[in-house]
């Protein structure tokens, strides 16, 4: 499944990594669900077999990258350690994506300050939490 807004990922001569390796798309072209992706070097059906289930991305991961679907059910705290609720999504935004707790309170990304598996530490500005005036 292609996961991106940008089809040029896809196009001939992108570049896409597997971990540290480079991959340059030959062709692709879209089938029901997915893509059927042609790299160069990747001749063989074992080769390509090797790839399945991959994630590809248009950069190198670096260790401490943080990926919305591994915040889905991390419980969310301030700096202060209050627990403020639990990510029951992220929502795509043009600005930054959206961590989505359980109350429908939302979390601007840039506002994650710390991340561990099950645990994310935001430093919100004053007033997102505080109950709306009416």
């Amino acid at each position: 499944m292609l996961v991106t807004n940008r089809s040029e990922r896809v196009e001939p001569g992108a570049q896409l990594f597997s971990g540290d390796r480079m991959l340059v798309v030959e062709s692709s072209r879209p089938r029901r669900d997915g893509w059927v992706v042609r790299f160069a070097g990747v001749e063989t059906v074992d080769a390509a077999e090797a790839l399945r289930g991959s994630m590809l991305t248009a950069e190198p991961l670096e260790d401490d990258d943080l990926w919305a679907h591994d915040l889905i059910g991390c419980e969310v705290h301030d700096t202060n350690g209050r627990m403020l609720g639990t990510v029951t999504a992220v929502e795509a935004n043009p600005a930054h994506d959206l961590l989505v707790l359980g109350d429908g309170a939302l979390v601007p990304m840039p506002f994650v300050v710390e991340h561990e598996p099950g645990r994310v530490v935001v430093d919100p500005p004053d007033g997102l939490f505080e109950p709306e005036r009416e």
